[in-house]
């Protein structure tokens, strides 16, 4: 019989990084120079996916991950599935591995670090240990352990630069996740900052680059100014999906506003308002949405929390 394994992904970020002498930092250490906390009887498989800072990867990147995930999860032979990520772009990777992938048979745990493998309060070493006790507790799902946390990925966000506590919910509500296999690796997805008084000079640049789909990060529940509202009205007559989200960290999106920018006149004039997703996980979303061939009703029921059951999964919030 064949023995299970667990595999490990490593992709860079702050948990391989060492600081040079001129006090930057660039990840230079392997997977399987990172592991700690591995039991005597382990079986490990590591794969080094990339070596990168997770500000720079691109969707491809993205995929580039999850396609590794889905590999390893399909393996019959794999127990368990543990991705060593940087921090900056985590929510969005491992969201993508939760919409693709889909409710797997085994746990397949997201971590990083907030400081790096030289610093001498480096959290790398803890964060892994607790995503190995999630890959043991067998719980099938995408999850992210970081901060003696295990969270699950929908609705998550990095709140805080300098803190090992590094990420939060904007909501506590349970979730269910679309399952949305593609390829998001050819899309081009922007968001757009709405700053107050933002004028439409930003978003029509995204239009005339050749955007898919574009994410507004805008104030509050998701308002903005009357020029914004118009040229998202010219997107969505284009056939262009425009989402709405909040550079607000935390609450529920309503788009109650009115006045000729708020939030009421964005959805009448055609975009979707993303509910809890903040700009990085909303997105993602829609780029899995396009990557998948959906078309704008099941775009906006996926985007509004409106999912059909024959498209979705059930996820449980939070491991412990």
């Amino acid at each position: 019989m064949t023995r299970r394994h667990l595999v490990v992904i490593a992709t860079g970020g702050t948990i391989a990084s060492r600081r040079s002498p001129d006090g930057s930092s660039a990840p230079v250490l392997g997977g399987s120079a990172l592991l700690h906390g591995l039991a005597p009887d382990d079986d490990v498989r590591v794969v080094d996916a990339l070596a990168a800072d997770s500000a720079t990867f691109t969707l491809a990147d993205m995929q580039h991950i999850v396609d590794a995930v889905a590999e390893a999860v399909a393996d019959d032979a794999v127990h368990s599935v543990l991705v060593l990520h940087g921090t900056d772009s985590l929510e969005e990777t491992s969201l993508l591995a939760a919409l693709q992938v889909g409710l797997p048979r085994i746990p397949v745990v997201f971590t990083g670090a907030q400081f790096t493998a030289d610093d001498p309060a480096s959290d790398g070493p803890d964060n892994i240990r607790v995503a190995l006790a999630a890959t043991r507790a067998a719980v099938p799902g995408v999850w992210v352990a970081f901060g003696g946390r295990v969270l699950s990925t929908w609705g998550l966000s990095k709140v805080t630069t300098d803190r090992a506590d590094a990420f939060g919910h904007a909501r506590r509500d349970a979730a269910t996740v679309p399952h949305l296999p593609g390829d998001v690796s050819r899309l081009r997805v922007d968001v757009v900052a709405l700053p107050p008084g933002a004028d439409d000079v930003h978003l029509r640049a995204s239009l005339a680059a050749g955007a898919d789909g574009l994410v507004l990060e805008a104030l509050g529940s998701g308002n903005t100014t009357p020029t914004v509202v118009a040229a998202v009205r010219d997107a969505v007559t284009a056939g262009i999906p425009v989402v709405v989200s909040s550079r607000v960290p935390r609450g529920l999106l309503v788009p109650s506003y009115g006045g000729g920018g708020g939030g009421a006149d964005l959805a009448a004039a055609g975009a979707m308002h993303s509910p809890t997703l903040r700009p990085g996980q909303a997105r993602i979303l829609l780029a899995a949405l396009l990557a998948a061939g959906a078309d704008r009703d099941a775009i906006a029921a996926a985007v509004e929390g409106r999912t059909p059951d024959r498209m979705s999964a059930p996820r449980r919030s939070l491991l412990w």
